[in-house]
């Protein structure tokens, strides 16, 4: 199927259908053709060095990680052996938003994703507000779960007895302390250090892979539990698979982050296409693979239990193999999930600190490390409480519903700007593929898929810290607006 997709992509490029080109309301877009170093209203835009090979890597590395890592084994509580279809299912709903965020990257090949998008096509401040805060909440809760996984991870590879409780949360604060620090002190190289994670952690997954073909192609292992289903009590089969679709969403996510790259990707609008849908292709596979080698090596039952499920299947199936050695693989795999939503949030809110939509302190930079102090330390706090007071999988699942919805108002927002033609050839997606997608998003993020109550609990403490800080900002702004308009002397 992914085949299938990439060859339509080739045949839905297109021209815009006018040559004159609305200027957007948050202002000029620099032209996606301009030469690297063009001056854009007196600023020189954002060098051009990402390649194809590079953001494939980007995308691959962001996707990967914390999700198959720490909640096969909770994506098994769902739904028994059949552990992978919900994988299969997330990574079909990943895709189709996936030609939506192309579309919008291709039209607008500039930073700001998603909430440029909305802004484009709305025109709500509040709504670009709150959509910008979901995605940075997004970033904090996938975090705060790396940081749980990573804690299992460690207790596992140097085999301590700290408990599943006090113990395991103060080593997940303790490392997001040090992520912190890490952010502080800055991030130099980060493209080519992203490569250097992402083999990392696709040799941990690949080594479950080919653990569980050599113990499967010994005659070890049961393949007939991947056929069957074991829903909780109450629930019936197919609600167990949208549950868990709706958790196993969080391993899906990362891919939406390489928009962000556009303006500094060489011919985004020539290579985006094909790159991003190349990367959730090979995710999708290594995800569907492992879920396939970890059931049929251990039960659903064994995997569920702990936080660590990866861990038991290379245990099982490889019982010579130096678990430690793994164990830091995964380590170093969340590690780069915590680091790089870390990263993501604090310079998200100094961006929209210093565009006013959030308070301007939140942008306030250190003198010496040239780093967003205050915003590293308030997305800090609130990992914190996330660690503290939400379990793996509300996390997991909180991730997943904010970008759910985030998705919702971007396959709308494809239709919407339509309507808004540009001066040069780029992908369009068929239309039926964004109407199904926010069909399948907002349902996947709604109460009817049977997602957990946990889920929308921590998001709507989440969102109502939103609220306040947009109503802070909006009294902060009119109060400096009256201030400018108040008669007085005028520059000249």
């Amino acid at each position: 199927m992914g085949v299938l997709w990439t060859s339509m992509m080739f045949t839905t490029l297109r021209a815009g259908s006018s040559p004159r080109r609305r200027t957007p309301r948050g202002g000029p877009v620099a032209d996606a053709g301009a030469p690297e170093g063009t001056i854009e209203r007196g600023e020189p835009t954002l060098k051009r060095v990402i390649g194809p090979g590079l953001l494939l890597l980007f995308v691959v590395g962001d996707i990967l990680g914390t999700g198959v890592y720490a909640l096969t084994g909770k994506v098994a509580a769902e739904v028994g052996g059949a552990v992978w279809l919900p994988f299969l299912l997330a990574f079909l709903v990943a895709m189709l938003t996936a030609f939506s965020y192309l579309e919008l990257v291709t039209k607008y090949p500039r930073a700001a994703g998603a909430a440029l998008y909305v802004h484009k096509a709305f025109g709500i401040h509040f709504l670009t507000f709150m959509v910008t805060f979901a995605v940075m909440c997004s970033g904090l809760t996938s975090a705060s779960s790396a940081s749980k996984a990573f804690a299992s991870n460690f207790a596992e590879a140097f085999d301590l007895s700290i408990g599943e409780g006090l113990g395991l949360t103060a080593v997940a604060v303790a490392f997001m302390t040090l992520i912190a620090l890490v952010n502080f002190r800055g991030v130099s190289e980060s493209v080519k250090l992203n490569v250097v994670l992402t083999c990392v952690e696709l040799t941990g997954l690949l080594i479950v892979i080919f653990i569980g073909a050599w113990a499967l192609g010994g005659g070890d292992g049961d393949m007939s539990r991947l056929l069957e289903f074991d829903s909780p009590p109450g629930e019936t089969a197919f609600f167990s698979v949208t549950a868990a679709t709706a958790l196993a969403f969080f391993a899906m996510v990362g891919f939406e982050d390489s928009v962000n790259m556009a303006e500094e990707t060489k011919e985004p609008v020539r290579i985006f296409p094909k790159v991003m849908l190349v990367g959730l292709c090979i995710t999708g596979l290594v995800y569907v693979l492992v879920s396939i080698s970890s059931v049929a090596l251990v039960s659903p039952q064994d995997l569920s239990e702990g936080d660590a499920p990866l861990l038991k299947v290379v245990a099982v199936g490889a019982p010579a193999f130096p678990i430690t050695v793994f164990a830091f693989i995964t380590m170093f795999a969340v590690a780069n999930s915590a680091l790089i939503n870390m990263l993501m949030a604090s310079r998200l809110l100094y961006g929209m600190a210093h565009e006013r939509v959030l308070p301007r302190i939140l942008g306030r930079v250190h003198p010496t490390r040239r780093t967003p102090w205050v915003g590293i330390v308030f997305t800090t706090l609130i990992a914190f409480g996330l660690i503290w007071f939400a379990d793996l999988t509300a996390l997991g699942g909180t991730t997943s519903l904010l970008l759910l919805s985030v998705f919702t108002v971007v396959n709308i927002a494809v239709l919407v700007l339509r309507r808004d033609p540009v001066d040069h050839t780029h992908f369009r997606a068929p239309t039926a593929i964004p109407v199904i997608g926010a069909i399948a998003c907002a349902y996947l993020a709604s109460p009817l898929s049977g997602r957990a109550s946990d889920d929308y609990r921590v998001a709507t403490v989440l969102l109502v810290i939103g609220v306040v800080l947009w109503a802070a900002t909006y009294v902060t702004n009119r109060f400096i607006l009256h201030q400018d308009t108040t008669p007085g002397p005028k520059a000249q």
